[in-house]
């Protein structure tokens, strides 16, 4: 039996992995705007988080058959979906649906799902970096120069924040290349090449190439001729650690699933906390370049929340704007100019130069 959501525009939003790490920020972060419904696979986990806010909570293991049924106005994903099962329930039942958790390929197949099964409600694609902030931030940017033909992004990952398990999912992909858009012609990458450093905020940051959703849809949506994201940890030590790591062909021969725990734990040590920095360059056609640094002291789950709000806002049309029709990504704002006040309202400093 299917999975059914139906749309009840008095209804709750449906946080899908509410009460985990990035949830649970969003869970705060949302529970002023509308009512909420909560799930996961464990719901006793979410009780507390539930009754602070004033959310319901409910079980739904998204690797358990059992069917889950709710009347909802808006549905958001904040965790793996690699069965499609939320998106497919979402685009049945005509309900708006937000998803931050998707890595490329899983945003290119969850699109084309999306083409063939044509949903009557916004389906927002916002997995780019934090929550598609990178992808916002890039857009207004834009807008400000007036046109964008390069992008560079550089991450700046805080080891000693908090993070939940699938924070480190990136790791599984380092042994595979990716194709990426360079001077307007798509090319193969490999991970954790082109290694060199950038100033992100006052940290001088060792980076390396990293296969990131915005890579994917900037060029589709903005035109950008080039689009690089590159990530460096809080400790260039860890960085370089990294690259020795990959000299060796870790990353070719221990793929799949018997050294998956050995690839996650070179990274997962999650701290009590930490902040969430990063460094978005445009530059458009005639060589005029704007900057911005984004930064956020509540965190890195903390800043893809705010992602997941804006998202949410968006398929609801509540950030000024008709919602979307059809499939959309984040950068494909149509008021750009706004999304840096947003940020800023939600405790985010942007500083553009």
């Amino acid at each position: 039996m299917d999975d059914d959501l139906k749309l009840d525009p008095a209804g709750p939003v449906l946080v899908v992995g509410g009460y985990g790490t990035v949830g649970g920020d969003l869970t705060r972060l949302a529970a002023s705007s509308w009512p909420l419904l909560l799930t996961g696979r464990n719901p006793e986990r979410g009780s507390a988080l539930a009754d602070e806010v004033g959310a319901s909570v409910r079980r739904w293991d998204l690797a358990d058959p059992a069917p889950f049924a709710a009347e909802v106005r808006a549905v958001i994903s904040t965790v793996n979906d690699p069965g499609d099962r939320v998106l497919h329930a979402a685009i049945r039942g005509g309900v708006p649906y937000v998803d931050i958790t998707r890595w490329t390929a899983r945003l290119q197949r969850a699109t084309a799902v999306a083409a063939v099964t044509p949903s009557t409600a916004p389906v927002l694609f916002s997995s780019g970096w934090m929550g598609g902030v990178t992808s916002l931030v890039t857009a207004a940017l834009a807008d400000r120069l007036g046109g964008a033909s390069a992008v560079g992004i550089a991450i700046r990952y805080d080891l000693k924040d908090r993070a939940g398990a699938d924070s480190v999912e990136f790791m599984d992909r380092l042994g595979l290349d990716y194709e990426v858009t360079e001077a307007g012609r798509q090319r193969l990458v490999m991970p954790l090449s082109d290694a060199g450093y950038v100033t992100i905020g006052e940290h001088r940051t060792k980076v390396a190439r990293i296969d990131t959703p915005e890579q994917f849809t900037l060029p589709l949506t903005l035109g950008v001729g080039t689009a690089v994201t590159r990530i460096g940890f809080s400790a260039n030590s860890s960085t370089s650690t990294l690259l020795a790591v990959k000299r060796t062909g870790f990353f070719r021969w221990g793929r799949g699933d018997r050294f998956r725990s050995m690839r996650r734990s070179m990274l997962y040590s999650p701290g009590e906390g930490g902040s969430a920095l990063l460094r978005i360059d445009v530059r458009d056609a005639g060589g005029a370049v704007r900057t911005a640094t984004v930064t956020d002291t509540a965190g890195q789950a903390h800043l893809t929340a705010v992602g997941g709000l804006l998202g949410l806002r968006r398929v609801l049309g509540e950030d000024g704007a008709p919602p979307p029709r059809g499939v959309a990504f984040p950068e494909m704002t149509p008021v750009p100019q706004d999304v840096i006040p947003a940020l800023e309202e939600l405790r985010v400093t942007v500083d553009v130069s």
